[in-house]
């Protein structure tokens, strides 16, 4: 066994301490100088920072002389330097102080041993860790529960013992889904939030700005480092008329992603606005900002208002909700006249439910057309699956409204044609749809009602009616359906909608239907339609907490032992990455040149491949396997271009590393989107690889490489793509010169022809520095030690 604390040498562990005892006081005195009311029930000594973001805004505005969005207060709020930081939309790096951190037990793994790493004893704000990812979909449950926790004993203790050691609340498998539990205990109107998950944005429900980052940005911020985030530009959505009848809070996100496609929202923060605001429900809200994700949209924001103080109120934060509303019209709502760089504008009166997919949630089909369009395609039109619930749908509402559409079904006699899973989004949710007959409901309908997790929404579900490779339909009301998504069957096309339409289509067992329309025929052989779904939107009883799940770090965790077996198949100590040689990278061979959709699942597959995020060196077989090589139009086949033979891309990339020849990927537009998970910018520099080429980068990913030491870098003229082939050479030039704003030279050599042409890159001089130093880590420690 080996304690990683031992390997530190005593120098460092001294700065470090130093180090963090300064930042603790530095934070602890600067929340007491605010409001008194409590952070959370679990942060009694840690206060809501209003009067401190109300003095920094009044900075900021004094400066810009110009009206702010919602979303500029909040984050310009949190600026570390108010007073001198360059505030330019789409141009400056933002150096941010967030409120609070938190993690979920994949990627709370890598960002834990990376925290281990920099030798800090204490994390510097409010953290926690979330156990959901690890629990698959099997029977029921109680009995996938238990299965969890027995086969990832050692995951949970690893993170456990880390958390009680430097100061991070854990809570355990069971408790419920990362982002459920944010909006039940943490988020607050005007918060500051990051997220090691790419759907940590569902915090804007309560009026926050909650964003997805890579372990390495965690790290950052539990370390009291600023955060740096590009200056988003702001994309406003303007809601009129009023939600009714089948439409419901998911169709506004569908008709978003129908508007702005999966890249329409990069760089950007969706801001809600007008009348229909106050129409939808705070979990509604909450439902909207979390597919945000889907779009590429930093993270999505709605204006304080009755709904959430109602919300808050019902979760037992009504001090917060009284608090929030004193700065209601200072922080909290957008001023008259602020500026969009777009406007979208939606009619609730008007909009219709929608159904996306498949394999992208971008390819919306309002209900009306949907069986035409399913027809016109040739998607398998009779429905296998039908599931609700996930960190978007899942709320006391959602249940409640998709109760009462089952209700109606069984009076006639009908029942789910179909398996039907329901996911709570969190125990206390499914304790309180226990108590409410809800839970029954389902279980008389034919569902099966789920463990409190992610479960088949990303690929933890041990599906047995299909087979891999039968084509077949899939409805959800999920957030992301790529190909091979919830059941790593690429013949598997996975529709995301509401789960009242899921609820719907699960009755009629096809996509050839439409419950506002369509009749059904009863046990009596009457026909009839259903009614429009109703549920309340909080419970009448209050909500009903159920188990205990919380564990609570000690005020000293100095004493805790951090245990990781050096043989372990799960865990491994982080190495540090090798430091740039000061040489340009020359002669590179291309690993893979993936043709079209390049998103964080196919660069590192979920699913069974979870329980390797705390074990870099394993994880990285999973590399690449599920992009598509555009030389043979195959998945992980790839040509050693040494051997000339064909193999994996995980074996062929571990040969290249063995024989030390650095390699590079080349991948389309919008490289990386999906989940935040940053084992997709690990794998690569893991395995040899030192920059990524693509048209266009999704924004967490980017990120993640730069913290890693790798360079992602753009086609300067997107038709440069075609000049690579699977032979070339690659040659990055002038990186002595390397600097913010200034291209690339980059050579092309294939057959013995060389193409000179231009990258583009959106390093800044502190990323540059990452670079330099082999990683962000790496560039922590080296300041670290210099102090």
């Amino acid at each position: 066994m080996v304690q990683y604390s031992r390997l530190l040498s005593v120098q460092a562990r001294k700065v470090a301490r130093y180090a963090v005892d300064v930042q603790e006081r530095q934070f602890h005195a600067s929340c007491a100088a605010a409001s008194k009311v409590a952070l959370s029930k679990f942060d009694q000594n840690v206060y809501l920072p209003y009067e401190k973001l109300q003095k920094n805004l009044e900075v900021v505005k004094k400066r810009l002389g110009r009206p702010l969005t919602l979303s500029e207060k909040v984050l310009y709020s949190h600026l570390d330097d108010p007073a001198n930081q360059d505030i330019e939309r789409g141009v400056s790096y933002l150096r941010l102080r967030p409120d609070r951190v938190a993690m979920q037990d994949a990627t709370a793994q890598m960002a834990m041993l990376q925290f281990i790493s920099s030798g800090l004893k204490r994390v510097a704000v409010p953290s926690t860790i979330h156990c959901d990812h690890l629990i698959e979909a099997q029977i029921g449950g109680e009995k996938d529960l238990a299965r969890a926790k027995d086969i990832n004993a050692e995951v949970y203790k690893f993170l456990s013992t880390a958390g009680a050691k430097y100061g991070v609340g854990f809570w355990k498998p069971g408790s419920g889904i990362i982002h459920q539990i944010i909006l039940e205990n943490y988020a607050f109107p005007g918060l500051l939030m990051i997220g090691t998950d790419s759907h940590t944005p569902n915090g804007g429900g309560l009026g926050g700005l909650c964003i997805g980052v890579g372990g390495a940005d965690a790290v950052d911020v539990m370390a009291n480092i600023p955060w740096e985030l590009k200056c988003p530009n702001v994309i406003g959505v303007k809601l009129t008329g009023k939600i009714s009848g089948w439409t419901s809070p998911k169709d506004v996100i569908l008709k978003v992603a129908d508007i702005l496609t999966v890249k329409g929202g990069t760089g950007a923060i969706v801001e809600y606005m007008g009348n229909g605001v106050d129409s939808i429900s705070c979990t509604g809200m909450a439902t909207i900002c979390n597919m945000g994700a889907e779009i590429g949209a930093t993270t999505s924001i709605f204006p304080f208002n009755k709904r959430m103080a109602d919300y808050l109120a019902s979760t037992g934060r009504s001090a917060i909700a009284a608090e929030a509303g004193k700065y209601q019209g200072s922080v909290l709502t957008a001023d008259s006249g602020a500026k969009y760089d777009q406007v979208i504008e939606i009619n609730l009166d008007t909009l219709e439910p929608h159904i996306n997919g498949p394999f992208t949630p971008d390819l919306a089909h309002p209900i009306s057309k949907l069986g035409a369009n399913a027809k016109k395609n040739g998607y398998p039109m009779d429905i296998r699956v039908g599931l609700i619930g996930s960190c978007t749908n899942s709320s006391y509402e959602d249940m409640g409204r998709c109760a009462s559409i089952a209700k109606n079904a069984m009076k006639h006699g009908l029942k789910s044609k179909i398996p039907f899973n329901v996911t709570p989004g969190s125990e206390q949710i499914r304790a309180t749809i226990e108590r409410d007959g809800i839970a029954k409901t389902f279980k008389e309908f034919g569902g099966t009602v789920l463990a409190n997790a992610c479960g088949p929404c990303i690929g933890q579900w041990d599906r047995k009616d299909v087979k891999k490779g039968e084509k077949n339909t899939i409805v959800t009301s999920y957030n992301r359906n790529f190909t091979g998504r919830n059941d790593a069957n690429p013949a598997t096309h996975c529709f995301v909608t509401s789960p009242e339409l899921v609820t719907a289509l699960s009755i009629a067992g096809t996509l050839n239907f439409n419950p506002l329309t369509d009749e059904l025929t009863g046990a009596d052989g009457k026909k009839f339609k259903l009614d429009s779904p109703y549920g309340d939107e909080l419970p009448q009883k209050g909500f009903d907490p159920g188990m205990d799940t919380y564990e609570a770090p000690p005020s000293d965790g100095t004493s805790v032992k951090v245990d990781v077996d050096p043989k372990s198949q799960r865990l491994q100590l982080l190495e540090p990455f090798d430091v740039w040689n000061g040489k340009d990278l020359t002669e590179m061979t291309v690993l893979i040149k993936v043709k079209g959709k390049c998103t964080t699942d196919h660069i590192s597959a979920a699913g069974p491949w979870l329980k390797y995020r705390g074990h870099l060196d394993n994880i990285s077989n999973n590399m690449f396997i599920g992009a598509t090589n555009i030389e043979n139009n195959e998945m992980n086949k790839i040509k050693n271009q040494v051997t000339g033979e064909w193999a994996g891309v995980p074996d062929v990339a571990r040969f290249y590393k063995s024989k030390g020849i650095n390699w590079v990927a080349v991948g389309d537009e919008n490289y990386g989107e999906g989940s935040s998970r940053e084992h997709a910018a690990l794998e690569p520099r893991h395995l040899g690889a030192r920059a990524i080429i693509t048209k266009s980068f999704a924004r967490i990913h980017e990120t993640n490489l730069k913290k890693q030491g790798l360079l992602p870098l753009t086609f300067a003229n997107p038709a440069d793509y075609d000049k690579v082939q699977p032979t070339s050479k690659i040659s990055i030039l002038g990186l002595n010169n390397f600097a913010p704003g200034k291209q690339l030279d980059c050579e092309i050599k294939t057959d013995g022809k060389v193409h000179k042409i231009k990258l583009n890159h959106s390093f800044n001089q502190q990323q540059i520095e990452w670079f330099k130093a082999g990683s962000a880590l790496n560039r922590m420690k080296q300041i670290a030690a210099n102090k």
